[in-house]
């Protein structure tokens, strides 16, 4: 099995079926009818009802314990999978919502980590992200919250959310706070909005990595930036598919972005959701396993965890 690396997967998007169920029962829920296929897999039909699907989903969290017992499940099931390192994207905006207390649901978070630690060996760590659409002064006084009350596990600072809302420049000062006080920094952008979303994200924000970016493909010149600068796609062809960004795998530009010289990783992004696993996007990828090895080794050069662990981490995956 190719050990692998993981470096676009959203918390509640990582939430199967099963455990939905199971926090549901724990906190005295009913799910609602028709979330729920004849095989037991999410249903939805489009962008619109995924998003629905997944905000029902997100009920089930009601207590820091749940969302710490969310990334444990995911990394106990990515390790079996051969996963040795997954950053996850944890956003404090439900938790906030719900009047859990920062701190309490880091702690929850890290004890989430630390239990899949102990059992499988695998490292976790968290990228907080903001929620786009909620505006720049929001993600401001999160960042402002992040670097206020650190914690060795949050490594990096992000954004999600609605990619056609607000430009890149406006975040400008959440991303320099985060960049200054040595957080790593990516960005969603190049998924539903083409290579000029991507194009604003290098121009006016200290990152070095883009989740999906894979619309670059459409603009050699930005091929030829993203090379020379050596920013690394968080790449999901599963996910892109399910949501109609691309129709097939043979379609997906994954392929031509390697042959571009662009640095590229694999990841599942909501895996439930898109019925995908960490370890079907390896097998899906139409690569030999050289290729795979180096994406593995491409994540973690380019994961935000420290330099020792890090080290570490590259070599148990040499071959």
């Amino acid at each position: 099995m190719i050990p692998k690396a993981e470096l676009h997967c959203h918390l509640e998007g990582s939430i199967t079926p099963a455990l939905a169920r199971e926090l549901a029962a724990r906190n005295g829920l009913a799910l609602p009818d028709g979330l729920f296929g004849p095989d037991g897999s999410y249903v939805w039909r489009d962008f619109l009802s995924f998003l629905a699907a997944y905000d029902r989903v997100c009920g089930v969290l009601k207590t820091p314990r749940d969302f710490g017992d969310v990334i444990y499940s995911y990394l106990v099931g990515a390790a079996a999978q051969g996963a040795v390192y997954v950053e996850m994207f944890c956003s404090p905006e439900r938790p906030k919502a719900l009047g859990i207390a920062y701190a309490d649901w880091l702690a929850a978070l890290a004890d989430g980590i630390d239990r899949a630690s102990r059992e499988c060996g695998i490292v976790g760590r968290i990228i907080v992200v903001c929620i786009r659409h909620l505006g720049p002064e929001r993600a401001l006084a999160l960042v402002e919250r992040m670097v206020a009350e650190p914690h060795p596990y949050v490594v990096a600072f992000g954004m999600g959310g609605d990619e056609a809302k607000y430009t890149p420049a406006d975040f400008a000062p959440a991303y320099r706070l985060a960049h200054e006080k040595g957080y790593g920094c990516t960005v969603h952008a190049g998924e539903v909005l083409g290579p000029e979303s991507v194009w604003g994200a290098i121009r006016a924000l200290p990152v070095s990595r883009i989740g999906h970016g894979v619309r670059s493909a459409e603009d050699p010149a930005l091929l030829e930036e993203l090379a020379r600068r050596g920013t690394v796609l968080e790449v999901c062809p599963g996910s892109n598919i399910a949501l109609g960004v691309y129709p097939d795998r043979a379609a997906h530009p994954l392929h031509r972005l390697i042959a571009s010289g662009v640095r590229v990783t694999l990841n599942s992004d909501d895996p439930p959701f898109f019925h995908t696993t960490l370890a079907a996007e390896y097998e899906a990828a139409g690569l030999p396993d050289t290729a795979l090895r180096q994406i593995v080794r491409t994540a973690i050069e380019a994961s935000f965890v420290d330099a020792a662990t890090k080290r570490r981490l590259l070599e148990g995956v040499q071959s």
